[in-house]
């Protein structure tokens, strides 16, 4: 499975892969409601900003996903990252995920846009069966969220993740298939429009 470096552009949205030049953007949208501090996410500090970016580079390079910066059109702000990740090819299977948004673009249509383009990539020009998508059990905005765009919950898995600060965090996994896309599509371009 290869990630092609496009840029994926909506009327809200524009997704462009995480390059070094989002460097001050990244950590100016991370800064905005201090999003490190949450417990029940992972995002990394402004100080490991370095990081994060290498680990971006390296997940692309070893073909496990890419990794987007989350761009608001309107005022060309970086307001967040998501990505792509852990894809398996040969089940034509990929997560979506590692996704955060500055506190003051959360609760908005730019999420809803960012997972309608993603989603579009995944079924209509990758062709995969499924779409993963996991979050912390504990993350209630998260997964009304991912349940807001028509992705089916199918479980938690337990003991899942050990947390930054030493927590063992119980995941709940949802995904959305092939067969379900054309109607999920339609409700998120129906969000949009809203």
């Amino acid at each position: 499975m290869v990630f092609e470096k496009c840029v994926l552009e909506g009327e809200l949205v524009r997704l462009e892969p995480l390059s070094a030049e989002h460097r001050e953007g990244l950590c100016a949208a991370i800064s905005d409601g201090e999003l490190w501090k949450l417990h029940v996410t992972i995002v990394p500090h402004p100080d490991a900003i370095d990081d994060f970016l290498a680990n971006a580079q390296a997940s692309y390079a070893a073909g496990e996903g890419i990794v987007y910066a989350t761009i608001d059109r309107s005022s060309g702000k970086v307001v967040g990252s998501t990505r792509f990740m852990k894809s398996s090819p040969g089940d034509k299977r990929v997560e979506i995920g590692f996704t955060f948004l500055a506190q003051s673009f959360q609760r908005t249509k730019i999420n809803t846009e960012a997972k309608l383009l993603m989603l579009e990539y995944a079924f209509d020009t990758m062709q995969l069966n499924r779409v993963e998508l996991l979050t912390d059990y504990l993350n209630s905005r998260s997964r009304n969220a991912i349940l807001r765009i028509g992705a089916k919950e199918e479980g938690v898995l337990r003991s899942h993740k050990i947390m930054p600060n030493g927590r063992v965090r119980d995941s709940v996994i949802f995904s959305i298939i092939q067969n379900e896309w054309p109607g999920i599509k339609q409700h998120l371009q129906a969000k949009l429009v809203s």
